[in-house]
């Protein structure tokens, strides 16, 4: 007894290490069987056999694919009648379709249709689209949407502070929810940072707020890689906004920030906010773990007084979707561009498809520029974005630093034709 005691005490770093790899070679088979991406899997293999126990760890919290694991239910929610109505509003006829063609060409044509098939999106043609520039311009008109509230307010954002820009949002929530307004809430866990004191008053006041995939609990730490990172707001189905700018004061250059923060953000009238409204219930079902009944105050027939309507799709990507959504429609759209792409990412980490369409693009006469941040906010965002420029240089792509501050927006135009606005960064 002795001697297998000392023979363990005398070889206990050897044995660890003989458990670690033959746990090592189980997850090589595993993951050579379900990873299709081979960037992704050489990365994982190496992260494994270089880094005894460390390599494990990385592996249990960012390597588990809940795409395929199908965490969140949509099925249900599209076969909704309710739903299912306020899609048949704005189902194309053949005629609309061809129309639609013959304006915007076949490269956006094909935007749509993958849009379409990957995701059902719905695209609309009569909303009224507000082009806001940082945080200064989105808050002052935010605050008055949430004021004159009648029915419903429904937020959902990567990064809430209750900072002070945080606490004044979280003030007209707290004051709306009293006044009887429906108030729903849904901050990522990672990303934002509220108080406990705070979010027992937001329960008080009637607010209903969830976190987004908690971690502070071993049985969630597998998801710590999937955070939902939209930045959504829906005021009674009629108006909403999409796009860069979080709610945190350091997004609105009012206040005495370190740096300047330039972004982008939309507020939108018309169909595309019911496309806004079907995200957010799709998400704070998963959060809450409550299917919210849906009423017809959620898809109002609201059609917006504006002399130059625009067409709107909607594209959502995440762990809740079979496809990489947005990333193929960049891909598509800049596939499809004949004269010019401009593209302002504050992370610009492009995969291959991502990359190759640039670069072929640009050496194909194409004008291709691309906005970076002249020092980003992440030291390690810096060093992988920057191993990208001498590549894009190369190929032809005009690389330009934003240096007033730090541009945070998310934004691409095509041609004359198309353009994005959102909240999914150029990184893979």
């Amino acid at each position: 007894m002795d001697t297998t005691l000392n023979f363990f005490n005398d070889n206990l770093w050897l044995i660890l290490l003989g458990i670690n790899y033959c746990l090592v070679i189980v997850l090589s088979f595993f993951i050579l069987l379900k990873n299709k991406n081979p960037v992704k899997t050489l990365s994982f293999l190496f992260a494994l056999a270089v880094l005894p126990f460390l390599g494990l760890i990385v592996y249990y919290l960012f390597g588990q694919d809940y795409r395929k694991s199908k965490i969140f239910e949509k099925k249900y929610f599209l076969d909704n009648q309710k739903i299912k109505e306020w899609r048949a509003n704005f189902k194309l006829d053949s005629k609309e379709r061809e129309d639609f063609e013959e304006t915007y060409g076949e490269g956006i044509f094909k935007v749509y249709n993958l849009l379409k098939n990957n995701e059902k999106a719905i695209l609309t043609f009569d909303n009224n689209v507000e082009i806001l520039i940082n945080g200064e311009e989105k808050f002052k008109r935010l605050f008055k949407d949430l004021e004159n509230a009648e029915t419903h307010i429904h937020l959902e954002y990567f990064v809430l502070f209750d900072d002070e820009l945080g606490s004044k949002i979280i003030d007209i929530l707290m004051n709306k929810a009293r006044e009887g307004i429906k108030v729903r809430l849904v901050y990522d866990d990672v990303g934002s940072k509220i108080s406990n004191k705070v979010k027992r008053e937001m329960t008080k006041s009637g607010i209903e707020h969830y976190a987004f995939m908690p971690v502070l609990f071993s049985n969630s730490t597998g998801k710590l890689n999937y955070r939902d990172h939209r930045k959504i707001v829906v005021v009674d189905g009629k108006v909403g906004y999409v796009g860069g700018v979080n709610l945190a004061q350091r997004y609105d250059n009012t206040y005495d920030n370190p740096r300047y923060w330039r972004d982008t953000h939309l507020r939108l009238q018309g169909g595309a906010v019911g496309s806004l409204q079907s995200s957010f219930l799709l998400n704070w079902n998963f959060a809450s773990g409550n299917e919210v009944e849906i009423e017809k105050s959620f898809f109002p027939k609201n059609k917006p007084e504006t002399e130059q309507p625009v067409a709107v799709q909607i594209a959502a990507s995440g762990p809740d979707t079979d496809w990489a959504n947005i990333m193929e429609a960049i891909f598509c759209a800049i596939s499809s561009a004949k004269e010019r792409i401009y593209i302002t990412s504050p992370y610009f980490m492009p995969n291959d498809a991502i990359l190759t369409a640039l670069a072929t693009a640009a050496r194909s006469g194409l004008d291709v520029r691309v906005i970076v941040p002249y020092e980003s906010d992440s030291w390690a965002a810096q060093y992988a974005g920057d191993s990208y420029i001498e590549y894009c240089l190369e190929s032809g792509i005009k690389i330009y630093r934003y240096c007033k501050g730090f541009i945070h927006a998310k934004t691409m135009v095509i041609d004359s034709e198309f353009s994005t606005v959102g909240t999914a960064n150029l990184d893979y």
